[in-house]
């Protein structure tokens, strides 16, 4: 994959660059100190397939970018400031939202959702026994689901709906049913009416998780399975 960094910061393009070089599929074809000259490189190289793009730059922001750029290739968007989050994710070419200073493992989670876009490389994060799909009973059909296609699910009445990255699925049976056919390594029950991909996670605060443009919830008591599960230092 050929991506560009975007950063007014000298010492963050750095940063950048080098985590880019230990990631083996991943080249940088050029840095940029503004977003005004990464657009007219991207004139003439329309084969970048990912923008590292800080959002508070001088004169031209990451969002005025993102915003005028028509068809823009994928971007993760790299911030010093926590609470815009939810206005990146309004954007469907923004894949992910890294806040500086930037682990190492945090970098590499941002990787498998750019590689699940573009079906480069991703290898799905759960034990090769876990199945893969399952198939749900909607309007007497069958409709097979992939599971890292599914962002989360959530209990409602007599049915859960199944949020997926393209669309939602409605189906009448109960959370805990559910649950018994995911894989225990990939999804967690977060609250007692949601179930959560874990390699969705976007952000973490307080007693709530961010998975897409959607704001979970997670109990007191599922909050510290949930942190144990996730990959920390």
């Amino acid at each position: 994959m050929k991506c560009v960094i975007v950063d007014d910061e000298l010492l963050a393009r750095e940063v950048l660059s080098h985590l880019v070089l230990k990631t083996p599929d991943l080249i940088v074809t050029e840095t940029f100190s503004n977003a005004i000259d990464v657009m007219k490189y991207l004139n003439s190289n329309p084969d970048v397939d990912l923008i590292f793009l800080d959002i508070h730059m001088p004169n031209f922001s990451g969002f005025d970018f993102v915003q005028t750029i028509k068809n823009p290739p994928l971007i993760i968007l790299v911030t010093n400031d926590k609470n815009l989050a939810l206005e990146a994710f309004n954007y469907d070419c923004i894949v992910d939202y890294l806040v500086k200073p930037i682990l190492p493992e945090r970098f590499e989670r941002a990787m498998e959702r750019v590689r699940m876009k573009l079906h480069v490389g991703y290898i799905k994060p759960v034990d090769s026994n876990d199945p893969q799909e399952i198939y749900v009973n909607i309007d007497k059909r069958l409709i097979k689901i992939d599971l890292n296609a599914i962002n989360y699910i959530k209990a409602n009445g007599d049915y859960v709906i199944i949020k997926t990255e393209q669309q939602n699925y409605i189906v009448h049976t109960t959370l805990s049913k559910l649950q018994e056919k995911l894989p225990k390594t990939q999804f967690l029950k977060t609250h007692r009416s949601f179930i959560i991909n874990i390699a969705k996670i976007i952000d973490i605060k307080d007693s709530t998780v961010l998975i897409g443009k959607d704001v979970i919830p997670v109990s007191k008591n599922n909050r510290a399975e949930l942190i144990e599960r996730l990959n920390l230092i």
